[in-house]
């Protein structure tokens, strides 16, 4: 069977041959001194070999004793130590990456043309040979680059928004990996190229963050769109109910007036003032865009006791809003604990959530308008900036939540919110 050779060829085995007196093509000093040189480079590499199974046996055994540090590829565990996500290279928006990463990997390819993204010893001979040693070198050197590039890559598509960090460590693990392995050749990764590819990664991940955070934006904006629309065509379907109705009354004056009782026509009169008076205050609401209600509400049953959620609506029956958030994106509806109306409901909202800004159950979107509260702390900050509360309900009467948890299966005990 033929042996291995270090640089990929395979040197025939001996022939076998009977004792004999007469000198045979082995006993050549020149072909005995290459093949004695050739089964001791084996039997280095089958040393190196052996040696980086020692290692990496003792890695295991100090890793399961918590010893060694070891790169975790627990993306929940990873992306809450990292806490919020802080953009390494920020700019604008998602294209302005592409066009970042796309220079990036043309810098990329360059490097890996020039041979400069791995570095060696070029003075490493084989054989006695240092044009021998400088072809193992530079075969090696493709060798190791292409393992580095395949993790790099690996690491590039298996990389989620917002988690960098484990990326970056299972790259730096493989940098030192390679230095280990080429230490003979003194071969390792080219810090500028390894510059670059974590650059790559960083770009990467600032990018799909971008992107999921366009997605989200585009998506509240036609969310906004859409309640907007359904405000204006509120306050336009009441504008013509008034009219018409003024319209009824107002012909209604005008025969009385010519034929009607005195009394008749100051309850017409005091009626179609009513009625101008709501003309007046819907054209306000259709002007203003910043007058609206701002609600408290909670769902016990979805969130638990402590948490409500603070908004605002411009909608005519702000209980349609309510309604809605209520719909089947979660098992109960919301109890309304204030729904206050105010001529600047856009900058109350704001102080609001100023307020509870610590206790914000998302601190990634602060669209997303949850807080850690009860309704009576909210209460406390509410009053202190409008006055006297005419209305607040402070215990949530979650009926059908309330109702429903009796008929609950034991297990799902240990996920009740309580």
């Amino acid at each position: 069977m033929a042996t291995p050779d270090v640089s990929g060829m395979s040197v025939p085995p001996e022939p076998f041959s009977h004792a004999s007196t007469s000198p045979g093509p082995l006993d050549d000093p020149a072909i005995t001194s290459a093949t004695d040189a050739e089964a001791s480079a084996v039997e280095r590499l089958q040393e190196l070999i052996e040696e980086l199974r020692r290692e990496n046996d003792n890695l295991r055994l100090r890793a399961a004793a918590g010893n060694v540090d070891v790169v975790d590829l627990n993306d929940d565990r990873v992306l809450q130590e990292v806490g919020i996500y802080n953009y390494h290279h920020p700019l604008e928006n998602a294209d302005a990456y592409r066009d970042r990463l796309r220079d990036l990997q043309e810098q990329i390819k360059d490097a890996v043309k020039r041979n400069d993204a791995i570095l060696a010893s070029d003075m490493f001979t084989f054989n006695n040979s240092l044009a021998k040693g400088r072809k193992m070198t530079s075969d090696f050197s493709k060798l190791m680059l292409r393992a580095y590039n395949s993790e790099a890559d690996s690491a590039v598509r298996s990389l989620r928004a917002g988690n960098v960090v484990t990326a970056t460590k299972r790259l730096e693990a493989s940098i030192v990996s390679i230095a280990r392995l080429g230490a003979m050749m003194e071969m390792r990764v080219n810090p500028t190229y390894h510059a670059l590819r974590i650059e790559e990664l960083e770009l990467t991940g600032d990018f799909l963050m971008k992107q999921q955070q366009e997605r989200e934006d585009a998506r509240e904006e036609r969310e906004r769109l859409r309640e907007q629309r359904k405000v204006e065509q509120e306050l336009a379907a009441e504008r013509e109910r008034l009219n018409k109705e003024r319209a009824h009354y107002a012909n209604a004056l005008a025969a009385l007036q010519q034929n009607g009782s005195e009394a008749e026509t100051a309850e017409v009169a005091a009626k179609l003032a009513a009625l101008d008076q709501a003309i007046e205050q819907n054209d306000y609401r259709a002007a203003n865009i910043r007058a609206g209600y701002v609600y408290v509400i909670s769902n016990v049953g979805a969130f638990g006791n402590n948490v409500v959620k603070i908004g605002m609506t411009r909608r005519l029956e702000p209980m349609d809003r309510v309604r809605e958030l209520g719909d089947a994106s979660v098992p109960f509806p919301f109890d309304v604990h204030a729904m206050f109306f105010s001529d600047d409901a856009v900058t109350l909202e704001n102080e609001l959530h100023h307020a509870f800004a610590a206790v914000r159950v998302n601190n990634v979107n602060a669209r997303r308008e949850f807080f850690f509260a009860t309704p009576n702390e909210v209460r406390a900050v509410l009053a202190a900036k409008v006055g006297s509360l005419l209305e607040f309900t402070e215990h949530p009467e979650a009926m059908q939540y309330n109702q429903s948890r009796k008929y609950w299966p034991a297990t799902a005990g240990e996920t009740r919110p309580e």
